[in-house]
């Protein structure tokens, strides 16, 4: 009798283990928090990942760009972001020491890869895509204002030229470029950012408008 008792006690000690066993759920597993912030021209997003705080830096919204710009990990996360915004500050120095000066224009041109980021991120309406692109294939013999117009659907050169100069001075913003009409050519603040005039060959001619070598290519690659 006694052993039949202790038999019914073990197994109800049993069955009530395996109902508290089935009643136990997995604790969901909480996402890390991202949070977001701008230095420079750029988003910044930073959070625990894979044990350690990591920052990372993308192309601020609305963009066409996708992928990161750079990366930075720290013991806290103030650390991480304070180390981008020092990734980010250097590599924009960089850009700006390995500037070649133009001597048309006597301003420094961005690289190639410069002008790719921006005109990626800027929003350029379909007559000034149309206009680079056109003036792109033209190579080192430009356009005139006329021969731009066309390309662009301007009905008018001074519609051209105003749309041309707003062009560069979108892509100008993006990179931080001097503002202004540059010393040596006189071009208006906008167009110098993405090229320059070249001497008239006659009376009356204003000459033509030709990019510099790194936008030519920009163009091709980016629109």
């Amino acid at each position: 009798m006694a052993q039949s008792s202790s038999a019914g006690r073990l197994q109800a000690g049993q069955n009530l283990l395996k109902s508290t066993t089935k009643k136990r759920k997995p604790e969901p597993t909480r996402p890390p928090t991202i949070l977001l912030g701008e230095h420079s021209r750029y988003q910044i997003k930073s959070g625990w990942l894979a044990g350690t705080f990591v920052a990372r830096a993308f192309p601020k919204p609305p963009t066409k760009v996708r992928g990161m710009i750079a990366e930075a990990t720290g013991a806290t996360e103030e650390a991480a972001i304070a180390a981008l915004h020092e990734v980010i500050d250097s590599r924009e120095n960089r850009r700006i020491d390995n500037r070649r000066r133009n001597p048309k224009t006597g301003l420094a041109v961005p690289s190639t890869e410069e002008y790719v980021e921006a005109m990626r991120q800027v929003v350029l309406s379909e007559p000034q895509r149309a206009m680079l692109t056109a003036l792109s294939l033209s190579g080192e013999d430009g356009l005139t204002d006329a021969r731009m117009a066309y390309a662009a659907g301007y009905k008018t050169r001074t519609s051209a030229n105003r749309s041309f100069i707003a062009a560069g001075n979108l892509i100008g913003e993006y990179l931080s470029l001097d503002t202004g009409t540059n010393e040596i050519s006189g071009d208006p603040e906008g167009a110098a950012h993405l090229g320059y005039r070249n001497e008239p060959g006659n009376e009356g001619d204003q000459g033509h408008w030709i990019l510099y070598a790194e936008v030519r290519e920009a163009v091709r690659l980016a629109l």
